[in-house]
């Protein structure tokens, strides 16, 4: 069985990496405590989701936290290319599951999208906290997927902050079911950023794909059938990344 993940500071990680011991308190140590009843000579692994991982093993537990021997230290450097998906806002909860398993393929950057055809929109509160929602999802998945590097969610973007992404990308894909090209004979670049357009339910409006043509964006199809929007962009970072090196390197 796989040693659990938990998050800390950076800084925390640094003190602990020289020290060799290091407290895992607050949200993190109630729930390795409480909930996971973590005891003495237990495994645990302590991430930064920027790359700094601890390995180690529980010494004392207390009842919301847990103090854990350094047994390994280790930096992994960023992936590349890095891979941002725009994902269109899907109805329900079908937005926690497109991040879910999105971060679980290794997705970098997920940016929630209003795009024109969208039926659900975030406004306000409601809005504030659906963003919430996606960000805990991918910690969640980070956690359990034992990323080193953990996905960032951006803040709701427009039509024309994604047509920004695309046009600075090394890479710049707009997922579409009637395009010519299939995405898996796409030149998937070694380095820099690649950057994926999802639509929503209804599609691409025409305005859209006008926008998105003329910063930079290729269409591209991924295979016969036409798949929701919460899991395209699952499929398409698989298509992708399998083109990489990310998928054959042992880095997490």
């Amino acid at each position: 069985m796989s040693a659990p993940v938990f998050l800390a500071p950076t800084a925390a990680i640094r003190a602990a990496a020289a020290s060799g011991r290091l407290l895992l308190d607050g949200d993190e140590g109630r729930h390795a405590a409480l909930v996971r009843r973590l005891g003495p000579g237990e495994q645990v692994v302590v991430t930064d989701g920027a790359g700094l991982t601890l390995d180690a093993v529980v010494a004392t537990a207390g009842k919301t936290s847990l103090t854990v021997d350094v047994v390994t230290v280790s930096e992994h450097p960023a992936p590349q290319p890095r891979l941002t998906v725009v994902q269109a806002l899907p109805k329900g909860d079908r937005g926690e599951l497109a991040v879910e398993t999105m971060t679980e393929v290794g997705v970098d950057a997920v940016v929630p999208w209003a795009a024109e055809r969208c039926v659900t929109r975030w406004r306000d509160e409601r809005g504030a906290k659906a963003l919430e929602r996606w960000r805990s999802t991918a910690r969640e998945a980070a956690k359990q997927s034992r990323r080193a590097h953990w996905p960032t969610v951006a803040p709701l973007a427009g039509t024309d902050a994604v047509a920004d992404l695309l046009a600075a990308a090394g890479l710049a894909v707009v997922l579409h079911e009637a395009a010519a090209q299939p995405l898996a004979a796409a030149a998937v670049p070694a380095t820099g950023d690649v950057v994926v357009v999802v639509g929503p339910e209804g599609g691409l409006s025409p305005a859209e794909l006008e926008r998105f043509a003329a910063a930079g964006g290729t269409a591209y199809r991924l295979g016969p059938s036409v798949l929701r929007t919460s899991t395209a962009g699952t499929v398409a970072a698989a298509v992708l990344l399998a083109a990489t090196a990310r998928w054959r390197s042992t880095s997490r």
